[in-house]
């Protein structure tokens, strides 16, 4: 039987306010795959939110990630000494970050900017750059491309959504009539939302993305950031795709 397995993993934002991330774990007869897996040090967080749902991740074998930001690939080095047969998949755009070739885009804009930040910013900052340092590089073991289709979990589709970063992809399964979005889309007080400008890298380009959604029979949608949403999505998507 092919299960669709949604974890929350709390944590604590830098002014101490309480936030929450939702990896997901795709299981059937022969694999089970892990769609981004949290911060640095997040494995036994992600093992603990699993068996609360009853899944021993004793069982990977792959983990597929939407794109580089730390939050989303922080524990892939965590996890691959831990289960070292496990693939890890990405679009090729992410690779130099994820491997270390390159520092991450956002990480670089961030130390570029952080002298012409006010005072009451800056330890903020500072903290995140911090925590990006506490990233192992891990190299890639296969890249992913626009409408690949994996028969994981009764088929699951890649959809190249760039504009949070240039390799940004999101995952559509088939079977459950389901996206798992990354940071393309956020759930932010039950309203689903495109990713904020701030954190964005072309928001034209993001745009573009969820516009390409529309193409897709979606019933429910699954945000990084926020959790699930199964409101009118064609007709929300179409507002966000033209904002």
């Amino acid at each position: 039987m092919n299960e669709l397995i949604i974890l929350t993993i709390e944590h604590i934002l830098n002014d101490n306010e309480k936030a929450s991330i939702h990896p997901v774990i795709l299981k059937s007869a022969k694999e089970m795959v892990l769609v981004d897996c949290g911060f640095p040090g997040f494995l036994s967080k992600i093992k603990e939110s699993a068996m609360a749902q009853n899944v021993n991740i004793n069982g990977l074998t792959k983990v597929v990630i939407t794109h580089q930001d730390f939050d989303h690939v922080g524990s892939l080095a965590e996890l691959k000494r831990a289960y070292p047969a496990i693939q890890i998949l990405a679009d090729i755009k992410e690779i130099p970050y994820i491997n270390g070739e390159k520092e991450p885009i956002k990480v670089k804009k961030l130390r570029e900017m952080l002298d012409s930040l006010p005072e009451s910013q800056k330890e903020a900052m500072n903290a995140v750059l911090r925590l990006q340092s506490a990233y192992e590089p891990v190299d890639v073991d296969k890249t992913l491309n626009d409408h690949d289709i994996f028969p994981w979990c009764g088929n699951v589709e890649i959809i190249s959504t760039p504009g949070h970063t240039d390799g940004h992809i999101s995952l559509y399964l088939h079977e459950f009539k389901t996206l798992i979005a990354g940071d393309a889309l956020f759930l932010q007080d039950g309203e689903l939302v495109i990713s904020r400008p701030m954190v964005t890298l072309d928001m034209e380009k993001a745009k573009k993305s969820v516009k390409k959604l529309l193409d897709y029979d979606i019933d429910k949608i699954v945000c990084y950031h926020g959790g699930v949403y199964e409101g009118d999505i064609k007709e929300t998507l179409k507002k966000i795709s033209m904002s």
